[in-house]
């Protein structure tokens, strides 16, 4: 048995060629059409001297490109690097750096920040050029760092299926935010990432799937689904290949707009949607409120299952949603790239909506541990913990022994993944999720580590010192907050902060709060103090 991601898909396609598998708008890919691209791209790859193990990364929104890209790489043994889109180029140059890229598969709409990036990164030679769903006239210049269209890269290969055995200890690399600011990527064995997050084990019972089990349903009455989120995410794409296994037909939009999403719904009868806690579900549900208002609703009547995770789906707007979707099931599901899937809730109209944070039943091989990492007895409810998963866990981080050792230890002779998330363990086997005890800011479910912010806030030369720290926020979960200390005579207003940091910093990484203090709170030894930080920040923000 392979179990390998690639070959997963393969089975499908030998299955269910003719089924379509992904649709962008009004354009449909069947089965045999992912194959048939991504076998072309793959040969172009291979003739460039991508090789297996070789880095290629993913530069796009979501598309039917982008899963091709995808596929394609995956085919060769090479290993995919998601790009975060937002990334400016400071951000950019060091993702490529890090992960040693030796090729990118890009969207023409990006060729300007990778024009500039390409000279300071001598691995990188091979540039493939992605159409943009959103603007596909899009003729920005690729020639000056000899790149190439996805239609001419493709052109004249074969489409044949004529590649290298593969293994199961093939490594697929998901970069996720690291403590210190910084991507990390997280590395997995093949068979582990689909055992985790590609539905390779039954994710109440623990029992494993067979190579073939998932295949074998292709023809079974199937479901259409709309994950929400960008492909460079993680659970996105985990969701997205997880359903090309099976057979599914899997909804892509390149940005996500809360109109669309109703029309898409009522349009392909969509069954699933998996979106980002509340940073999705609120601007959806008002969108829904405000048209049935007008008294022609939109109908969303095929949906019976709708998915958060990744940001809280807050008890407010969940219950405006269920006193709409009365007979569908609501499911939190809980983890990190670093675990996989670690837990599942579900609820439906007549459950008790908890307000403390999500309670999920603990997935398979699914523990909370102790200060001295050892797992709490289920039975001692209310005890408090970390999250530790283990079975099938990552290797490591790419290129970074140091934290893989913190964060991958050994419990009792078994090796666990521990990220740092905080439970409380419940009745009957469940327990409610704390948060990261970290002090990362998770907003609309992108992860905006402290230290990152700081250290470009603290170029302004207005700027003395700071911290910066997550306060609540009705929209996205959390906001970006900046406590800042200023120069004798300085002054610093919000909006000039925010347009100095452009240049360092993506968009949702942007402090959308500012509290001005004569000192930052530090320790005698200048150790951070985010505690009493965020509350000046809730105090005295201005915005």
């Amino acid at each position: 048995m392979a179990l390998n991601i690639a070959d997963l898909f393969e089975h499908t396609v030998d299955v269910a060629p003719d089924n379509p598998a992904v649709k962008v708008g009004d354009r449909v890919a069947t089965y045999a059409d992912l194959e048939r691209d991504s076998n072309k791209l793959a040969h172009y790859l291979a003739a460039q001297g991508v090789k297996a193990g070789d880095h290629v990364a993913l530069y796009a929104k979501n598309s039917i490109e982008h899963v091709i890209g995808l596929l394609a790489t995956l085919k060769l043994r090479a290993v995919t690097i998601n790009v975060n889109y937002r990334y400016v180029e400071a951000e950019l140059n060091y993702l490529f750096e890090n992960a040693d890229v030796v090729a990118v598969l890009f969207e023409r709409t990006y060729a300007d920040l990778v024009a500039k990036c390409a000279p300071q990164h001598p691995k990188l030679t091979t540039f493939v050029s992605l159409p943009d769903v959103q603007d596909p006239d899009n003729d920005s210049d690729i020639s000056a760092f000899g790149g190439v269209t996805l239609e001419d890269a493709m052109a004249g290969q074969s489409a044949e299926r004529d590649f290298e055995e593969r293994s199961a200890d093939d490594i697929h690399i998901i970069y996720t935010g690291g403590t210190t600011g910084f991507p990390k990527g997280v590395m997995w064995r093949h068979e582990d990432f689909w055992r985790t997050l590609g539905g390779g084990i039954d994710f109440y019972t623990g029992e494993p799937l067979e190579e073939y089990d998932q295949s074998k349903t292709a023809n079974d009455p199937r479901m259409t689904t709309f994950p929400l989120s960008p492909l460079m995410h993680g659970g996105a794409q985990a969701g997205l290949l997880m359903h090309l296994f099976a057979g599914h037909l899997t909804i892509l939009e390149p940005k996500f707009d809360a109109q669309r999403t109703w029309e898409i719904i009522e349009r392909d009868k969509v069954q699933l949607i998996f979106m980002t806690g509340d940073a999705m579900a609120l601007p959806l549900i008002d969108e829904y409120e405000r048209k049935a208002a007008t008294g022609t609703p939109y109908d969303g009547s095929s949906l019976f299952a709708i998915s958060s995770s990744a940001a809280i789906f807050s008890p407010p707007v969940k219950k405006r949603w269920m006193d709409v979707f009365t007979n569908a099931v609501f499911t939190d599901s809980i983890g990190a790239t670093e675990t996989g899937f670690t837990g599942m809730g579900m609820q439906d109209k007549d459950a008790k909506i908890n307000t403390d944070g999500p309670v999920v039943a603990l997935g398979p091989n699914s523990v909370v541990l102790d200060d001295d990492n050892q797992p709490i007895d289920p039975s001692n409810v209310g005890a408090i913990g970390r999250l530790a998963r283990g079975g099938s866990v990552p290797v490591g981080y790419y290129k970074d022994p140091e934290k893989s050792a913190k964060t991958f230890i050994e419990v009792n002779g078994a090796r666990f993944s521990v990220p740092g998330d905080n439970a409380r363990i419940e009745e009957d086997g469940k327990v409610t999720l704390l948060g990261r005890g970290s002090n990362c800011v998770n907003t609309g479910g992108e992860k905006v580590y402290p230290e990152e912010v700081e250290m470009a806030i603290k170029n302004h030369p207005a700027v003395y010192d700071t911290l910066v720290v997550g306060i609540p926020d009705e929209k996205y979960g959390q906001a970006v907050a900046a406590v800042v200390s200023l120069r004798d005579g300085a002054t610093l207003e919000l909006d000039e902060l925010r347009e100095f940091l452009r240049t360092y910093l993506s968009g949702y990484k942007l402090p959308r709060a500012l509290t001005v203090v004569d000192e930052v709170p530090r320790n005698a030894t200048g150790k951070a103090q985010y505690p009493k930080a965020k509350e000046l920040a809730l105090a005295h923000a201005t915005v």
